[in-house]
């Protein structure tokens, strides 16, 4: 039952592949949807599914996550739902950060231990999909596992870059690879269903997402597997054969999002007319922070498959397949197109245009008469006017102090001023 289960979502390394995005805030902690941080995903996911009691774990360029989690997840007092934040501690008996995934979740057992609770469900910070754990912990139960894995059918192309498991008929795993290489592939096949065969999705790819049997989370962690540092790549391997490890079959939309090609893709997909991840749930809904902003304000602009959060003023002349965040203000002539643009954290005054306009500074959003295509533009930047920038991939991969170019995207780095007329 979901009340028998604590959560502990993890919150990644250093984040990289992200990068810039990740110069000053955790993965979990990036803008999402132009409202959202991608934390919210799998907390939503959580508490949709009756999962109310959540850990998440924190390493890296915290302060902005644990601040959004402060402000936004408050429970009920008559409630015991509630979403804690457990950063990386150096303590007597370990001098040393997380080492891995299940170092992570090994150092936090000490404060999850007093929780009362039948299973554990571990997650990932980073991760864009809309799940019922409810569901795949009544298929635990059932198959009486210890170890549950989520899995996602992929076809040959997409399967070398996941670890493989192989399945029997009752859905117990009983082996498991880790990237593929394509000629050993054939040999790694599992039966996914007629409509996933049709689609050439013939290999379950393991999707980061586990339920373990409480009791034996804390043994692996504590003993046997003491000296094991990732789950993906040690524990779960090494379980199979020795433990009851199950296949949970998911179908709907995923990614995951590792890097600015995949960041930027999930952001624009959701556009489409029918997105696969859908914010237009009713039984589903994505929770974030509530701002009590006003609603945005548009002015001569045409508009074409584009998302606008609230508090937006916007005067462009043209917006197509892009994602406009909260408070962002684009000014007259404008054209973006396949962007997102992630808004601001305040509103400028007046006074504060006027005085930044007088120091020769573009006031805080983007200016007049710009063009901007295949570009991420982070929060608080200022751009002025006449300004251009044309990603795609005519562009070398490049990093500036203003933007880091990668796969043809430009991104415009958190709080950069871009002076008029500037190209890229």
């Amino acid at each position: 039952m979901p009340h028998s289960t604590v959560a502990v979502i993890l919150g990644g390394g250093a984040g990289t592949r992200l990068f810039p995005l990740t110069a000053s805030r955790s993965k979990p902690a990036v803008p999402i949807a132009g409202k959202y941080r991608l934390v919210d995903i799998p907390i939503s996911n959580c508490i949709n599914s009756g999962i109310t009691r959540m850990f998440v774990l924190t390493q890296f360029n915290s302060a902005s996550l644990n601040r959004h989690i402060k402000n936004t997840y408050h429970f009920s007092a008559f409630s015991s739902a509630f979403v804690d934040i457990l950063a990386a501690e150096q303590t007597p008996d370990n001098p040393t950060w997380y080492q891995g995934t299940a170092d992570a979740v090994r150092q936090s057992l000490r404060h999850i231990g007093p929780f009362d609770s039948e299973y554990i469900l571990i997650l990932s910070g980073d991760q864009l999909y809309q799940m019922d754990f409810a569901a795949m912990l009544d298929n635990h139960m059932q198959l009486k596992a210890d170890i549950s894995v989520a899995t996602i059918p992929v076809n040959a192309r997409d399967a070398t870059e996941f670890g493989i498991m192989k399945k029997d008929e009752q859905g117990y795993v009983t082996s498991f690879i880790e990237k593929p290489k394509a000629d050993v592939l054939p040999e790694w096949t599992s039966e996914t269903g007629a409509e996933m065969k049709q689609q050439g999705k013939n290999f379950l790819a393991s999707m980061g997402i586990y339920i373990f049997t409480r009791k034996l989370l804390f043994d692996l962690l504590e003993n046997e597997k003491k000296d094991s540092t990732d789950f993906g790549k040690e524990i779960i391997p090494d379980a199979i054969g020795k433990y009851h490890v199950v296949s949970y079959q998911y179908e709907g939309y995923w990614t995951d999002i590792g890097n600015i090609h995949s960041f930027f893709e999930a952001n624009l997909g959701l556009t489409e007319n029918l997105p696969d991840f859908n914010l237009f749930d009713n039984s589903r809904a994505i929770y974030t922070r509530a701002r009590m902003l006003p609603p945005a304000k548009i002015s001569g602009t045409t508009l074409e498959k584009t998302i606008i959060a609230e508090g937006c003023i916007i005067n462009a002349s043209r917006i197509e397949h892009s994602v406009v965040g909260i408070r962002s203000r684009i000014g007259h002539g404008t054209t973006i197109v396949s962007s997102y643009i992630m808004g601001n954290d305040y509103f400028e005054t007046i006074d504060q245009i006027t005085s930044s306009l007088e120091k020769g500074l573009p006031h805080l959003g983007i200016g007049h008469r710009c063009y901007i295509k295949n570009a991420i533009v982070d929060k608080n930047c200022r751009i002025g006017d006449d300004v251009r920038i044309n990603g795609g991939n005519h562009l070398e991969n490049t990093d500036h102090s203003l933007y880091t170019v990668k796969d043809g995207i430009v991104v415009i780095k958190k709080g950069a001023i871009i002076p008029n007329g500037y190209v890229i």
